[in-house]
């Protein structure tokens, strides 16, 4: 169930990337500097949580007040991710989360070719009709404990179609690994993220986006999905943990602090690291 594209994925060329301070309270001026070719692209101005030293230190350097912006382009967020150090033996492991249609897959697909091919793992392929949310424990033993200990995993993707497991890929332990579907900063994976992004709209929204894309046919299925996406982020909430949150615009990205951002203003202290 791969997330409707956004326009900006239908575009051809590298989409633009807006950082806007912690302070801004989204009520100052946009100045979106454009893409990675542009001089203004290389002017960074990020957020992160305490292990993202690299997105810190240059915010910190750099700190926007609340009269500017500043934009980025996609190789400049791929840049510092790659700067992150292993979460999950050599790899990063960056989760992409959100309500499904929010457009993850897309935003996936755009930083994974500004990591120059990154790998992408869709829990969507890890998920299946009987277990929606269940398969922590498949996960964990085919992708997690493999890349792990530095070698290569291999899962069975699952064809929502014929209902059944597919022949298995390999996912390389990549110096950065993308994860990406609903459930991907769940507790149970966030002590092997490097960092986590949200996919900022609301639930709503994205479903309409999804039940629009899939058609009357997927309707019944739909039901069944809002209603164990509801209860699963009810009981195990993502947004609260991420540290970046990501946002679609016709231009391209705007991404702020996350909710976990010991930037962001009203966040928990330097001691705070429940992920």
């Amino acid at each position: 169930m791969q997330d409707a594209p956004y326009s900006p994925g239908d575009t051809p060329g590298t989409p633009n990337f807006t950082y806007r301070s912690a302070d801004s309270g989204g009520k100052s001026p946009r100045i979106d500097l454009g893409s990675a070719d542009t001089p203004g692209s290389r002017a960074f101005r990020a957020v992160g949580h305490l292990a993202l030293t690299p997105l810190l230190d240059c915010f910190r350097q750099n700190s926007p007040t609340s009269h500017h912006t500043s934009g980025i382009a996609i190789h400049d967020l791929a840049r510092r991710l790659r700067a992150l150090p292993p979460s999950l033996g050599p790899v990063r492991l960056i989760g992409v989360d959100g309500h499904a249609g929010s457009g993850k897959s897309t935003f996936a697909g755009h930083l994974a070719a500004a990591l120059g091919g990154a790998p992408v793992l869709h829990l969507d392929d890890i998920a299946t009709h009987d277990e929606l949310f269940s398969w922590t424990g498949r996960l964990t033993a085919q992708v997690i404990e493999p890349l792990g200990r530095g070698g290569s995993a291999r899962y069975a993707p699952y064809d929502w179609t014929l209902r059944a497991f597919g022949p298995p890929r390999v996912l390389p332990p990549a110096p950065v690994v993308l994860v990406e579907g609903v459930g991907a900063g769940r507790r149970a994976l966030r002590p092997h993220l490097a960092a986590l992004l949200w996919m900022e709209l609301p639930a709503r929204e994205s479903w309409a986006r999804g039940r629009l894309r899939d058609g009357e046919a997927q309707r019944e299925f739909w039901d069944g999905w809002t209603e164990a996406e509801r209860a699963h982020f009810a009981d195990d909430p993502s947004r609260p943990h991420a540290d970046l949150v990501v946002r679609a615009t016709p231009e391209g990205y705007e991404v702020l602090p996350g909710p976990a951002s010991p930037l962001r203003p009203g966040s928990p202290g330097p001691d705070y690291h429940s992920r």
